[in-house]
């Protein structure tokens, strides 16, 4: 049966000429690809990497990531992608957490590495970098001029092959832990909903260690044989020129890109006819900018994924006429190797129009959480992945997630959704981003209270924001408070860390 290595193997004897990957001048065959991932396989078993032991990498996006990503994979070795934003603390953690004993790091984070070592890394831990950095060697100079022989091939689908670490927007992070079956059936699900192609011509701007660009686009994209084009990071120009240069067919972005992209003056001047899906998800999108990207990307086939990294990260997700349809839904439905149910507080499926817990069960959904049976067990119940998404059930079908479980507001005995406040918000022209938070109030229980960034040279009121939501919803849930930021918090992903803002505000 296929693994995460062998997929790259079988493309490569399958399309060998063809461009695997592209970042910045290089470009790389399949055949050459495969060759790469066989040397720094070759060399790190050579040091000591085995079958089930954790290679956990700290690096932005880049070819060197995807050749380190395909041969811990190919040795069968446990891959945990780390943020590559993570402070010294946080990297210690997550190498403590996995039992790693393997961390490759890329040259440009050198500093934290350092740091984390101050007071002494993990027993046992080998460290190696991605590229030229004092004090440490190069797996990549180490493994260039190696023979580039094929590891044996003992890796199972059954076997553990990745742990995803969930962002901590509420605590410290957890480590969902998937075996190479469950992360196939993510591709294939994800190569079904949203019709990748072979031959696909991938654009990556979300950053790789995420599991939404890792599982979604690069292990998908490889299966069938896409060329990957990898940027380091996201800038809206650049993503525009390589669109139109490279010929893109499918990109993946996270909300608030989209929106850069459509504050470009530009855009409609150019070529994206290869362009012919769009796919966005991480982190919800305001109704009114999937409206205008309707408008100003006509041809091109916008999809819409939500998923959970406890999930694969599958879930739910919108087709073309869907988004369409409803562009303020989150889903129509599951992907095809998942159900989901919306649920009440007492297990009970939820009649139209009324809101629940979203929970999913199917191929895709992780084993547990990694040296966590406590939390495994509050999170997988009876086979149903328990997501802590409040999603309201339409008379359609469709659904929308309204906020999550602990971020509900509770005002005057009345739940207010911060999702659908922050909807409300998010269309007035002067706003920028907004997220929406609840603050202790002795009297109503919680205050809501309204956190925006505003267009350059712009002020607005709080009976402003208040008069225009009120077209929108109910006056119950209008904000009594109103607080302007140069910018509001968030993770790499795209959502927004909530705890950090009431932290600061609160």
């Amino acid at each position: 049966m296929p693994t995460i290595g062998s997929t790259l193997r079988s493309t490569a004897a399958r399309v060998p000429e063809r461009t695997a990957l592209v970042f910045g001048d290089t470009r790389h065959t399949y055949r050459e690809l495969n060759r790469a991932v066989d040397q720094v396989a070759g060399l790190l078993v050579e040091r000591g990497l085995r079958k089930g032991d954790r290679f956990a990498l700290l690096a932005t996006s880049s070819d060197r990531f995807v050749v380190a990503f395909y041969a811990a994979h190919r040795i069968g070795a446990i891959f945990v992608p780390i943020n590559p934003a993570s402070s010294a603390p946080e990297l210690d953690y997550i190498l403590r957490d996995s039992g790693a004993t393997f961390l490759a790091f890329d040259p440009t984070l050198t500093k934290t590495v350092a740091a984390a070592s101050t007071n002494g890394f993990p027993e046992g831990l080998r460290v190696l970098a991605l590229g030229a950095a004092e004090g440490y060697q190069d797996l990549m100079a180490l493994a260039v001029d190696r023979p580039a022989t094929p590891i044996d091939d003992t890796v199972l689908e059954s076997d553990d092959a990745q742990i995803l670490y969930t962002s901590g927007t509420t605590g410290k992070p957890k480590g969902a832990l998937f075996d190479h079956h469950r992360v196939l059936w993510t591709a294939v699900s994800v190569i079904s909903a949203c019709g990748i192609k072979d031959a696909d011509r991938m654009l990556h701007v979300a950053p790789l260690y995420h599991a939404a660009e890792l599982c979604l686009m690069l292990i998908p994209g490889t299966l069938v044989g896409a060329t990957h084009v990898v940027h380091a990071g996201f800038d809206p120009v650049k993503t525009l020129d390589t669109l139109e240069r490279e010929r893109i067919t499918m990109f993946f972005g996270v909300p608030t890109m989209y929106q850069f992209l459509l504050r470009q003056p530009d855009l409609a001047e150019r070529d994206l006819t290869a362009w012919r899906t769009a796919i966005f998800g991480a982190a919800p999108m305001p109704p009114t900018a999937v409206e205008q990207l309707v408008v100003t990307l006509p041809n091109v086939n916008i999809i819409q994924l939500c998923g959970q990294t406890e999930a694969g990260p599958s879930g739910i997700f919108s087709d073309r006429d869907q988004v369409r349809a409803r562009p303020d839904s989150s889903g129509r439905q599951a992907l095809v190797t998942a159900e989901c149910r919306v649920i009440d507080t007492d297990g009970n499926d939820v009649a139209a129009g009324e809101a629940g817990e979203l929970i999913l069960r199917g191929e895709t959904m992780m084993k547990g959480y990694w040296n966590n049976p406590v939390a495994t067990a509050d999170t997988i119940i009876d086979g149903w992945l328990h997501t802590g998404d409040i999603c309201r059930l339409d008379a359609d079908g469709f659904m929308t997630i309204i906020d999550r479980l602990k971020d509900m507001i509770i005002t005057g005995g009345r739940n207010v959704y911060s999702i659908e406040v922050e909807g409300a918000i998010a269309a007035h022209p002067r706003v920028l981003d907004v997220a929406v938070i609840g603050r202790p109030h002795d009297e109503y229980g919680e205050s809501i209270v309204a956190v925006v960034t505003l267009d350059e040279g712009t002020t607005i009121t709080l009976d402003e924001l208040r008069e225009f939501a009120a077209e929108k919803i109910a006056r119950y849930k209008l904000p009594h408070e109103l607080v302007v930021l140069d910018s509001i918090p968030r993770n790499p992903s795209g959502k927004i860390l909530k705890r950090n803002l009431r932290e600061s505000i609160v």
